[in-house]
């Protein structure tokens, strides 16, 4: 795939997610490989887009209305490197927590490798940091 045709995938993939729950499971069964290996911020790694798949339905089911903006993107080769603004709020239990009803912003960056025109491989880091601690979950250092 060229740099262009690289570019189009990662923001169809975001212009689906932002639709919500439903598009992005359909976009995911597009623009991934149904073997991929996705290693998490966590530090889970997700064996297979089924897999993936459960874990992002459990984020939606908890955070709904969960918003994805790329700042910036670089792409060599066959992979892309992003960096966007992820906002959302939490409405559901998530990973054992209950609802608390609080919005977070934060930043994510993830690389992707792409094989014959789908995601391969994705390795993500973002500030869970920030996320839980504008979520009420651990308390913010005083200044």
């Amino acid at each position: 795939m060229s740099a262009e045709e690289i570019r189009a995938l990662m923001h169809r993939f975001f212009d689906e997610w932002n639709k919500g729950k439903t598009a992005a499971m359909t976009a995911m069964d597009e623009c991934y490989a149904t073997n991929v290996i996705v290693h998490s911020s966590s530090g889970a790694v997700y064996h297979g887009l089924k897999d993936y798949k459960q874990y992002l339905s459990e984020l939606f089911n908890a955070f709904p209305d969960n918003h994805m903006t790329i700042d910036d993107m670089i792409v060599e080769g066959g992979k892309v490197v992003t960096r966007f603004t992820v906002t959302g709020t939490q409405t559901g239990e998530y990973m054992g927590v209950p609802a608390t009803n609080k919005k977070f912003t934060t930043w994510e960056i993830t690389i992707d490798r792409i094989v014959d025109g789908k995601f391969v491989e994705e390795w993500s880091r973002r500030d869970n940091l920030s996320i839980m601690q504008q979520l009420g979950l651990i308390p913010t250092p005083k200044k």
